[in-house]
């Protein structure tokens, strides 16, 4: 399992605006087909630079699912966010493969 991993900060003056719109951009991402969920999470640890943090994990189907997004999806999907919010975002992307899972079945 590969999960496509999108960290951003977002300037405090344009937080709300993003917000809105990247609860709008997840459901895009997700009808390229390419992933089988989302999840957006906040990084509770205080940046010096300010701003807030966000993280939005998609699992993608598999490896070549994550390939076919970055050619067929990633460059047009990108292009609204980079405009909306060029200097007020910063973001980077790694890849994650998960290694095992776990779960407590608490009754």
């Amino acid at each position: 399992m590969i999960i496509y991993n999108v960290t951003v900060n977002i300037d405090d003056s344009a937080h709300d605006q993003w917000l809105k719109w990247i609860k709008n951009h997840i459901p895009q991402v997700l009808a390229t087909g390419k992933f089988k969920e989302a999840k957006l999470t906040k990084v509770l640890v205080e940046e010096e630079m300010g701003g807030q943090t966000y993280s939005i994990q998609y699992r993608a189907h598999s490896r070549e699912a994550l390939d076919a997004y970055y050619k067929e999806d990633a460059d047009r999907l990108r292009v609204d966010g980079t405009k909306l919010f060029a200097d007020k975002m910063l973001s980077f992307r790694t890849e994650l493969q998960v290694v095992d899972e776990y779960s407590v079945d608490i009754k």
